[in-house]
This record gives C-alpha cells, sequence and structure tokens, in this order.
C-alpha cells in the first residue's frame, strides 16, 4: 500500500521530485508495463493540480496507441505527426502548448482542453511511448512541468 500525499505549498520542482520518487517506489520490482503505467497515470493525476486528462499513449507498430490514463475516454489511435501527441512522438522532442486551439492539427479528444503538455518517452533510443497532460486553463503548462514530467519519463522508462 502507498500513500503518496503532495503538499501543494511546495515549490513546483519539489513536487517533481517527490512525483519521481514515488513513480520509483510505485513500480520498482512490477514487470507489467500496463500495471505500471496505471499507477503512473493516478499517480500524475494526483500530483499535478488542474488537469482534466493525464496518461499514456504507446508505440505500437508505428502508431501511437491509447494506454491507461485518467479522464473523459479518449482517442484510441493517433498517427505520428497528426496533433500535439503524434508530433511529440515522431519528433522525439516535448511539445509545450499553451493554447491547443492553435496548434496546426490538433485533436481534440475532450473540447474542454486548452493546453496540452506531451513528454516521449524513449528507451534505448527509441521513442516507446509519451506522457500527455492536458488541462482547461489556457497556459497551464511551463518549462518547469515540462522539465519535471521529463524526468518522471526518464526515470519510468525502463518500467512500461
Amino acid at each position: 500500500m502507498f500513500a503518496f500525499e503532495p503538499d501543494p505549498a511546495q515549490p513546483k520542482a519539489d513536487v517533481y521530485r517527490e512525483l519521481v520518487e514515488a513513480a520509483r517506489a510505485l513500480t520498482a520490482g512490477e514487470p507489467d508495463p500496463v500495471a505500471n503505467m496505471a499507477n503512473l497515470a493516478a499517480l500524475i493525476w494526483q500530483f499535478v493540480p488542474r488537469l482534466n486528462w493525464a496518461g499514456f499513449y504507446r508505440m505500437i507498430d508505428g502508431e501511437l496507441v491509447l494506454g491507461p490514463f485518467q479522464g473523459k475516454p479518449a482517442c484510441i489511435r493517433i498517427p505520428l505527426g497528426k496533433g500535439v501527441c503524434g508530433t511529440a512522438a515522431q519528433s522525439g522532442e516535448t511539445q509545450l502548448v499553451p493554447d491547443v486551439h492553435a496548434f496546426p492539427g490538433h485533436i481534440a479528444c475532450d473540447g474542454a482542453s486548452a493546453s496540452e503538455l506531451v513528454v516521449p518517452v524513449r528507451r534505448d533510443g527509441r521513442v516507446i511511448a509519451v506522457i500527455d497532460l492536458d488541462s482547461p486553463e489556457p497556459a497551464r503548462f511551463d518549462e518547469e512541468d515540462a522539465a519535471g514530467i521529463e524526468a518522471l519519463a526518464a526515470a519510468i522508462a525502463a518500467a512500461i
């Protein structure tokens, strides 16, 4: 049993450091990647405030396929290069999008989403998944959020 309780008064960098530590503890010794992604999606949902969607898209046969998440039902398959997730997966670069409606080719799975952060998860030099965070607030995410989720992606790559 795990009890992870983020302190909302903490500086953002400390919250992300604790998120990474909690993620490592939660996935330690568990070989099932889907179980790990499910717990990680729930952990992100608990630690990162003001989200309306948090989860994973997995790279399968050259496209992104929906993985475990928290939030409303989502798009199941996303081609590489399409939308924010497909762009992150194809480029291998974090996508920090303050206004999803201004992003060319944005895929609106939830019309309430206003901003998005997508971070590729790499193992052995290739993208194996992306972590996708959506918020109903415009410009919800900043460089500190991106760095925190990038640290998480690096920490959990072997577990998913």
